[in-house]
């Protein structure tokens, strides 16, 4: 069941409809639970019970971990936590790489062998709640949140269905209060998260799907080169597909979540007008960037220890989490990449941060295209089917490869047109939320918007793609 499906429609208006009715809190609660886990089994119903077990497991192990007195004991429930997640998270999303790439390590050594392929599936989701528990026993270990008071609760924010499949990362601190009293339907929230589901829609099916899909995929899915323009195009069509992608669910998410009066962090912030590579992660995926940066990079020592040991962290953190994103090499280089951006920064800031050039118009304005060149680069290997397409992309890119176009005419115009103008309102709005952005317009004028994106939406339904993010 995805967002962009009459079903889920149907399945939403339901539920709204029920907890309307249901005149008890706990009723309410226990609705959306059982919601939660109907809307997560439509993928597949063996897979709510892993999401199960990891519950129950993380829920007990927590209130243990907080009435123990004793340190080791503590340390011993943590240690339980953490691999029983990780090893089920790497079991099922890098089992069958890591038997490909042993498989691969022996025939090198000059040793056949054919072992019987896993033909493990992938459950949905499971990276982001796998990172939702973890976040939640360790910060109960650190003594930073007490435990749920009840496993209805912790039981919702696990399966919470507007983030459970592709986020934002919610963490307990932040979903955990809003349990403890009603939250009620109320018109304006209402309005509001239908307004946003409604963009988010329309930026998946219009935008991502109906305007720039197309080109991307003709790019990355030529049999041979392409033309140093249409490679650029498709590439810059792909950045502009995965944010209208991603931030599109993100936004069905926090508005679906509005409706029934909960709130959800941000995780994105206008990216594509950041200004430097750190800029840019502070806007991009936000939810994972910073569960990234709290539970790894600043563990890892982060900028406490001086210059190499930063550096080191921050490879690490970057390398690991672009392997989150998939058991591929290609985001293991994609993060690796984006690393040594980040490295690379960090150096040059020490060397020119403080020169007065760097803080004028002209500086900031070619900092942030050459922002946006380096994170489209990056995108060559998130959306490349393996490593040696992305050589071939990346080649023509650069003009080492000639080849006769493969867009049309059209293409060209609707790749141009559509990210010129998400670039151009991410440079507008680059300061300012959302929300303030819409209220501060006429309401005849957000009236029209939301009846214009709406007529498009109608216009585009039927393909029901799913969402990039749910591969990982």
């Amino acid at each position: 069941m995805v967002f962009n499906s009459l079903t889920f429609v149907v399945f939403f208006a339901a539920v709204l409809l029920l907890y309307r009715l249901l005149p008890r809190w706990t009723a309410k609660k226990t609705l959306l639970l059982v919601a939660s886990y109907v809307f997560y089994g439509a993928w597949n119903p063996p897979f709510a019970l892993l999401l199960a077990l990891t519950t129950l497991l993380d829920f007990a192990l927590a209130r243990r971990m907080w009435n123990s007195g004793s340190e080791r004991t503590r340390r011993l429930y943590l240690t339980v936590s953490l691999t029983s997640n990780l090893s089920v998270l790497s079991y099922f999303k890098y089992g069958n790489f890591a038997l490909a790439n042993f498989v691969a390590l022996m025939h090198g050594l000059g040793i056949e062998w054919k072992p019987a392929p896993l033909d493990i599936v992938l459950p949905v989701g499971i990276s982001f709640y796998t990172f939702e528990t973890l976040s939640y026993t360790l910060d109960v270990y650190r003594k930073k949140l007490k435990p749920a008071a009840s496993l209805l609760d912790f039981g919702l924010f696990v399966s919470f269905f507007p983030h459970l499949v592709a986020g934002p990362i919610v963490r307990a601190a932040d979903f955990l209060y809003q349990l403890e009293q009603e939250r009620f339907i109320e018109g304006r929230r209402l309005g509001w998260g239908l307004f946003m589901m409604t963009l988010g829609l329309f930026e998946k099916m219009v935008l991502a799907d109906g305007m720039l899909a197309a080109s991307a995929d003709a790019v990355f899915g030529s049999p041979g080169p392409t033309s140093q323009l249409d490679s650029w195009l498709g590439t810059i069509a792909f950045a502009g597909q995965i944010f209208c992608d991603f931030a599109g669910y993100t936004t069905c998410a926090i508005g679906a979540s509005l409706c029934f009066g909960f709130f959800l962090v941000d995780n994105f912030h206008f990216p594509y007008a950041a200004v430097g590579l750190r800029d840019f992660w502070r806007r991009w995926h936000m939810s994972l960037s910073t569960w990234l940066r709290d539970y790894l990079y600043v563990p890892l020592g982060g900028n406490r220890h001086g210059v190499r040991r930063m550096q080191l962290a921050l490879m690490l953190t970057m390398v690991l989490g672009g392997l989150w994103h998939g058991a591929s090499w290609n985001f293991v280089i994609w993060g690796t990449l984006h690393g040594v951006f980040l490295v690379g920064e960090h150096a040059l800031a020490r060397r020119f941060g403080a020169a007065p050039w760097v803080k004028t118009g002209v500086a900031r304005f070619a900092f942030g295209a050459l922002t946006f060149s380096l994170v489209c680069i990056a995108w060559v290997f998130f959306r490349a089917k393996d490593l040696p397409q992305a050589a071939m992309v990346l080649a023509s890119m650069l003009g080492a490869i000639s080849a006769a176009p493969v867009l049309s005419s059209v293409n060209v115009a609707q790749v141009v047109l559509v990210t010129s103008a998400l670039i151009g309102t991410h440079i507008v709005l680059r300061e300012r939320r959302l929300e303030d952005a819409a209220r501060a317009l006429p309401a005849p004028l957000l009236t029209l918007a939301w009846s214009g994106m709406l007529f498009a939406i109608v216009l585009t339904q039927g393909g029901g793609d799913a969402f990039i993010y749910f591969q990982f």
